[in-house]
């Protein structure tokens, strides 16, 4: 009974290995390719446009902040209590003010990246749809997902291209 059992797997596994080894897969970088598109590119620099006057903010707000923090670590000594209470009053607000304008400008920022995402996604999927009927390919991997690959399985560089067409 257990050579019969034996017989039995050691079949299913010659018969089922041929098949595994016929298949093709492939490898993208999904973020590279995406994040190095021209699209994404302009997306960027748009991006950069239209928050410029909020990251200033933020650095002045960061800035101011470092001031008073030098200058209470450099004068705090010879200043009476009261200056010096007042002093750090003031640092304090002027950390609570940069993080509230960093808060805010990271999350609308990640917002509008998301928006992004999400509309480049099914350009993105027809991409790699196409990826894998031109190369014959029975699946298509992302590159986080997989320890090597054959460079010419890597098919990051191709797929950049339908995206910038």
């Amino acid at each position: 009974m257990f050579r019969y059992s034996v017989a039995a797997i050691l079949s299913m596994l010659l018969i089922a290995f041929p098949a595994a080894a016929e298949t093709r897969i492939g490898v993208v970088d999904l973020r590279q390719a995406l994040f190095s598109s021209s699209d994404a590119r302009a997306f960027s620099e748009t991006l950069q446009k239209d928050f410029a006057g909020e990251e200033a903010k933020v650095r002045e707000a960061q800035e101011a902040a470092r001031k008073l923090k030098e200058r209470l670590e450099k004068d705090g000594a010879m200043m009476n209590e009261s200056e010096r209470q007042q002093m750090a009053a003031e640092f304090q607000e002027k950390v609570k003010e940069f993080n509230f304008l960093k808060q805010r400008l990271d999350s609308t920022v990640a917002n509008r990246k998301q928006q992004f995402l999400e509309e480049a996604r099914p350009e993105v999927d027809a991409a790699v749809k196409e990826l894998l009927e031109e190369n014959n390919l029975d699946m298509i991997l992302p590159s986080e997902a997989v320890v090597y690959v054959k460079p010419e399985m890597n098919l990051t560089e191709e797929l950049l291209e339908k995206l910038d067409r």
